[in-house]
């Protein structure tokens, strides 16, 4: 018997029937999609992790290196299971010709390496530790998308030349948010060209138990060893490798669950239609006294068997689209071990949605307890009060058409009937502009302020070289002479150590210098302005515990300096943690230096770049802009992705949804149709009607959902930064595109939806439809 009803009433709503069950699909889809890349993604990064041996605590080190008292420190401490020291030679970018394209404006550290003995083995793209020849090169990955370069093609560094046998995976630097990349060459390779570069050593650490990471980073520091350089733990070193892919995939996580309410929004809004439309009927049967479960089951039969069709073709479209997605996290990472067991999740998240449906129905379904009987047959249709809009007369408006005030009269009469479709089109707006706006901000200058750097135009990085101190003078001695830079500083980057209040000592990074000539911004507090005064970046401050006016104890040539926290600003730079001050150091423990300079004329910025590169070739010299583009290019490149197939996904809904309505609401107002037709209204006049009642509620929907997004979705967004370093986070808006261009295009779709939508009302006859 319900095989029968259901048949029947799919063939007289065919339209409503395929609307709803492609968003089911497209629910589905999306959220199989987003278990399916989030298992993948995690079990892809423990791979290449587990199959590397990635160390669990890394310090990098430039400078004179004790290897036997830092043997000496792992075979004491309990927790290391095993160290190593390797060797980073790192080379001049324009010693670096891939092919025919040279890496002179690349901003990374690029450097070479021999394959590791004990653990942090770089892998080639089958997941295996390579194993390299004389005369051989491998590529870091990122290359193999950014220069065209391809194996068997000649590579020249440091004026030897290789032939390009591969490209590697490596497990600490495979993202573009670690500022170095390790080509592997073969010992006698590598042993020749040793006099072209400067050397940096990676001293790393794999522990017995990782929960005992934070105490034995107490202990490295307690014991002076050497630490100038980064440090990166291995929480970060996943972090890492999970920016680009992650945060796309938390705009599609995010896209999804909106798409599920969407979902959910449809199917109330078609199931409230047909109550409507079998309002006599379904008071004929509680007459008779069918009961009310048996009624349900009627309707709930449908819905089910959408529900089921819908669930079904979503998973098998997340299976198509999976490996389109999953592209990127294979090429960079490998494949999963957990690839079956993400299907199993994709499964286990569309029975969920196919449940929720079900429940969803259900208890849209209880309305039934208030359908009177005797009401129901006298009328045949709920019992609408358009009290409200008593007081808009037609005879008193002046403002508009009499056409589009009767329309925007009725969306104002009918409130609850246009909820469903302005939610749709606030949730449509939210999907389209918050992808736009965070990837504005990424991809905007102004994203410099969450790198904890100021406003220039050039950045000259000196490091990974002897005589820091010296050569940084070189630089500001020419800068001096230069007419064409208005302004300039220096910030020296040096390792203190500072005391905890349990009494344990850390190691902390301070980039000394004059911070009021290129201000960067605070979230709480300011810069530091007298000698005994300090400021973190958000996750040191987190770290250690310490809000603005606490005090920081410093050790400084073994004198305990008191410095109070100024303020709080946004770094994701070097780990997030970093901090600024003004005192004079005159030690030589320097870690490196950055010089900034701002230009009278931004035009001449590539010239002076280029200037300056050959000039100084001991720095390395960026275009503060390219700089921002290749250390975020592969996060700005997904978030892009992301954003369009936001902006596709949410016109799609929009158009499907106004369609759906508008047939709808045709058929639910044939009398009011065949009424207006009769007294002298025509057919071009109704369609007015109905676009002014769409372009109405389009129009506050688009203003809801643009404050939503500014609001809520700054605030996801947030999130996500947040995580990497950044205190606050605010969009950079593209006012032309989240503005003018997102709007007019769903202006655009409800109107053109709507006139081919409400092209049936024409055909409603008079005679046929104003009956008693």
């Amino acid at each position: 018997m319900y095989f029968r009803l259901i048949r029947n009433d799919l063939s007289k709503s065919k339209l409503i029937t395929l609307t709803t069950t492609i968003f089911v699909a497209a629910a589905a889809m999306l959220v199989s999609l987003s278990a399916i890349l989030i298992v993948n993604l995690s079990g892809a990064i423990d791979s290449l992790m587990h199959q590397a041996k990635t160390p669990h605590f890394m310090q990098m080190h430039s400078g004179d290196i004790d290897t036997a008292r830092l043997a000496n420190f792992a075979e004491q401490n309990s927790n290391v299971d095993e160290f190593q020291v390797l060797e980073f030679l790192n080379m001049d970018n324009g010693q670096i010709v891939l092919g025919d394209q040279s890496l002179a404006n690349n901003v990374q550290d690029n450097g070479l390496s021999i394959q590791s003995e004990k653990f942090d083995y770089l892998l080639d793209l089958e997941g295996d530790i390579i194993n390299v020849s004389d005369g051989e090169l491998y590529v870091p990955i990122n290359y193999m998308k950014d220069t065209a370069i391809k194996v068997g093609d000649k590579a020249i560094i440091g004026g030897k030349e290789f032939i390009v046998a591969g490209f590697l995976r490596d497990s600490q630097m495979n993202s573009m948010l670690s500022s170095s990349k390790r080509f592997l060459v073969s010992p006698n390779d590598y042993a020749a060209i040793k006099d072209h570069g400067s050397m940096e050593y990676l001293i790393e650490f794999r522990l017995k138990d990782l929960s005992s990471l934070g105490e034995f980073e107490t202990a490295y520091a307690s014991a002076g060893l050497e630490a100038n350089g980064p440090t990166i733990t291995y929480p970060l070193f996943k972090t890492l490798n999970s920016i680009s892919d992650g945060i796309m995939i938390a705009v599609i996580l995010l896209i999804s669950v909106l798409v599920v309410a969407i979902a959910f929004m449809c199917i109330r809004f078609t199931l409230l239609a047909k109550i409507e439309d079998d309002y006599r009927e379904i008071g004929v049967m509680k007459a008779i006294g069918l009961r009310l479960s048996d009624i349900k089951k009627i309707y709930l039969a449908k819905y089910t068997a959408i529900a089921a069709v819908g669930s079904i073709l979503g998973f098998a479209l997340s299976l198509l689209f999976k490996g389109l997605l999953l592209e990127n996290i294979r090429l960079y990472m490998g494949e999963s071990e957990n690839s079956s067991f993400a299907v199993a999740l994709g499964i286990i998240g569309i029975l969920l949605v196919f449940l929720a449906i079900i429940a969803y129905v259900s208890g849209v379904l209880r309305r039934f307890r208030k359908i009177s009987a005797a009401e129901a047959i006298r009328f045949g249709t709920s019992q609408e009060r358009n009290a409200v809009t008593k007081r808009l007369s037609l005879n008193r408006n002046k403002l508009f058409n009499t056409n589009i005030f009767l329309g925007i009269k009725d969306v104002l009469a009918r409130k609850s009937l246009y909820a469903t479709m302005l939610a749709v089109l606030v949730i449509s707006a939210f999907i389209i502009i918050v992808p736009q706006n965070f990837y504005n901000t990424i991809s905007s200058t102004s994203f410099i302020k969450y790198m904890g750097i100021g406003n220039y135009d050039i950045r000259i990085d000196i490091q990974q070289t002897d005589h820091i101190s010296r050569k940084s003078a070189e630089v500001l001695k020419s800068m001096n002479n230069d007419n064409s830079i208005t302004k300039y500083t220096i910030l020296t980057t040096k390792t203190f150590k500072t005391k905890t209040e349990d009494g344990s000592e850390e190691n902390i990074k301070i980039e000394l210098g004059d911070h009021s000539i290129f201000p960067i911004e605070y979230t709480d507090g300011r810069a530091p302005a007298t000698e005994n005064e300090i400021a973190l970046s958000a996750l040191n401050a987190d770290e250690i515990g310490k809000k603005v006016g606490d005090v920081i104890t410093v050790m400084m040539k073994r004198k305990d300096i008191k410095l109070t926290v100024s303020g709080i600003y946004s770094d994701i730079t070097n780990g997030g943690k970093t901090a600024k001050a003004v005192f004079t150091d005159t030690s030589e423990n320097i870690m490196w230096s950055v010089i900034c300079a701002k230009l009278s004329d931004k035009s001449l910025i590539d010239e002076k770049v280029s200037e300056y590169a050959d000039r100084f070739t001991f720095a390395k010299i960026s275009n503060i802009d390219e700089f921002v583009i290749q250390t975020f290019g592969s996060t700005i490149k997904s978030v892009g992705k992301a954003s369009i197939a936001a902006i596709v996904i949410a016109l799609v809904i929009t158009v499907l949804v106004t369609l759906l309505f508008m047939k709808m609401l045709v058929a639910k107002d044939r009398y009011s149709i065949a009424v207006m037709k009769a007294i002298g209204f025509t057919n071009s006049d109704i369609t007015i009607q109905f676009a002014s009642r769409a372009v109405f509620v389009s129009i506050i929907g688009i203003v809801l959902g643009t404050l939503l997004a500014n609001s809520l979705g700054e605030a996801l967004a947030g999130v996500v930064i947040t995580s990497f370093g950044a205190s606050s986070f605010s969009f950079s808006v593209n006012p032309l595109s989240a503005f003018v261009l997102c709007p007019l295009m769903m202006v655009c779709s409800v109107l053109i939806t709507t006139i081919i939508g409400t092209s049936g009302a024409g055909k409603i006859k008079i005679s046929e439809n104003i009956k008693e």
